[in-house]
């Protein structure tokens, strides 16, 4: 099973040091393409941690293309993948609109990742507002230099429009109830933090088992604040578009709402003769990697080759 080799003494550079621990890392070393002069394209790089991981086993020649929309993100892989040189390219944007910015690599990939879960440590950031168990503004936006907050939204939606939010990315049956306590509260003070909206969510989000009752509606708005899914939907078929023929795709996804989207899109893939499935089922991790890092348990992979 994986596990994050020691850093050299030039991946040391900066004094940043990574939380997050990357998710599959052995199922997709074990079908990766590895080719002389081969370019990989991630196209969710964070903050480096695949990347490191499959820059170790690629060929010394292979080019490694990482594209993120945090530039925070970009700013810790930099710091983590200083060792690796000008093998690895930094890309800043969304990678919905990777036709445009990867235009160069198109049909020229052997490897493409879209990993979509957040990472460790933007959760553990109290400024970035993506944890409901550290206190801090109500942002939630992947891009702080762009798009409207989480607080924005919980602000200013209708009653009618939050509770959809909620059901639709949340699929959160007490969304209704959810709505209207939020727009009942935001009447005598806005909502401004995450302990805000925690605190109103403990009255009337029931949790199930040990799920946190602030699990889903997080889950919604941060969807919602990023167009996380309408990225997907774009993005997919233009990641599709980088592969050389031979070339091998892999998304992780976290929830039901991208593994479904997922699915579809490679199933369409498939019956227009554009790629064929590596695996016919989802690969999830396995028992002793979830016990070592138990932030995998929700992680989907699913991986086709281009045809």
């Amino acid at each position: 099973m994986y596990a994050p080799a020691a850093a050299t003494n030039a991946e040391r550079e900066g004094d940043f040091v990574s939380r997050h621990v990357p998710v599959l890392v052995d199922e997709i070393v074990d079908m990766l393409v590895t080719r002389p002069g081969a370019v990989f394209v991630d196209l969710t790089l964070n903050g480096g941690g695949h990347a490191r991981a499959f820059l170790r086993v690629l060929p010394a020649d292979n080019a490694y293309i990482g594209l993120d929309r945090d530039r925070k993100a970009l700013d810790r892989a930099r710091s983590v993948l200083a060792g690796f040189g000008d093998r690895v390219r930094y890309v800043y944007g969304n990678f919905a609109d990777s036709a445009e910015l990867l235009a160069d690599y198109r049909g020229r990939a052997a490897n493409v990742l879209l990993d979509l879960g957040l990472s460790a440590d933007q959760i553990a950031d109290p400024a970035r507002g993506f944890s409901f168990t550290v206190d801090g503004p109500l942002d939630m936006r992947a891009d702080t230099s762009a798009g409207v907050t989480a607080a924005t939204v919980v602000n200013t939606l209708l009653e009618d429009e939050l509770a959809d939010v909620f059901y639709r990315f949340g699929e959160e049956r007490s969304a209704k109830a959810i709505a209207s306590a939020i727009t009942k509260a935001r009447r005598t003070v806005p909502i401004a933090t995450t302990s805000d909206l925690v605190e109103i969510l403990a009255g009337v989000a029931p949790g199930v088992g040990r799920r946190h009752p602030a699990t889903r509606v997080f889950q919604a708005l941060r969807i919602y604040v990023n167009d996380e899914l309408g990225a997907l939907e774009t993005g997919l078929p233009a990641a599709v578009d980088l592969l050389a023929p031979g070339g091998r795709i892999f998304i992780i996804s976290y929830h039901s709402l991208e593994d479904r989207i997922a699915k579809e899109r490679f199933r369409r893939a498939v019956d227009e003769g554009l790629l064929e499935l590596v695996q016919k089922r989802v690969i999830k991790p396995s028992r002793e990697e979830i016990s070592v890092n138990p932030a995998a348990r929700s992680a989907r992979l699913r991986a086709a080759e281009r045809l």
